[in-house]
């Protein structure tokens, strides 16, 4: 199974990406984690992005692109990978079909996560988690029995700052404008599916492999 998994920051990308990684003893493989990777390993694409990294500009899509098409040729990736985070453009999208073209490798599907922007806003914001043991919390969904103490160890609870109401619209705003052209583009190639990122977490995994399935 050769996935794609697309959906703004919060739609639950991580969560349907793990279950799709239990299930088909496939790696999720996301883009900050392959070149941390590459750079660490000294690949010809890691040494490349460290020198733009290194000089604090962005790594550009050939070498991003150059990074993703040496981390598919590993032996775990033969059965499939679910590519998370990549790609996030269109032209991106472009170079990964050549580099996959080229490695004899086509994708299964491109799931789209759908979510409604209010809603999403409201999950975001309202997170919160334990300054000391780390647990989670949310002030609507699930709060903790005193307003900002941690029922486990009565730390203080805090709010991460990319979980600001103006953070997390900027976001979406990037990603409507450069990601979501995606769908049309893997629509045209009859690979785009669509979940709702908005659905508990076993309605959403039990749609994810129906979809998945064909059903």
């Amino acid at each position: 199974m050769k996935l794609i998994l697309l959906g703004p920051p919060g739609a639950g990308k991580g969560t349907q990406a793990a279950m799709l990684v239990e299930r088909f003893g496939i790696p999720q493989i996301s883009t900050g984690d392959m070149l941390r990777t590459a750079v660490r390993d000294q690949t010809d694409m890691g040494k490349k992005a460290k020198a733009f990294m290194d000089a604090g500009g962005l790594v550009p899509d050939e070498v991003v692109v150059g990074i993703v098409r040496e981390r598919l040729q590993n032996a775990d990736c033969d059965s499939g990978f679910i590519l998370d985070g990549f790609p996030r453009t269109v032209p991106q999208a472009d170079a990964l079909k050549q580099s996959l073209s080229a490695l004899g490798k086509d994708l299964d599907a491109v799931v789209s996560l759908q979510v409604d922007t209010e809603a999403l806003v409201e999950r975001l914001t309202g997170r919160r988690s334990c300054g000391g043991c780390g647990k989670g919390y949310h002030i609507k969904f699930d709060p903790p029995v005193q307003d900002g103490i941690c029922d486990s160890c009565s730390a203080v609870l805090i709010q991460r700052d990319d979980d600001q109401e103006a953070t997390i619209r900027n976001r979406m705003d990037v990603y409507h404008e450069q990601t979501a052209p995606l769908e049309d583009y893997y629509r045209q190639d009859n690979l785009l599916r669509s979940v709702d990122g908005m659905a508990d977490i076993g309605a959403g995994q039990d749609q994810m492999l129906r979809t998945l399935q064909g059903d």
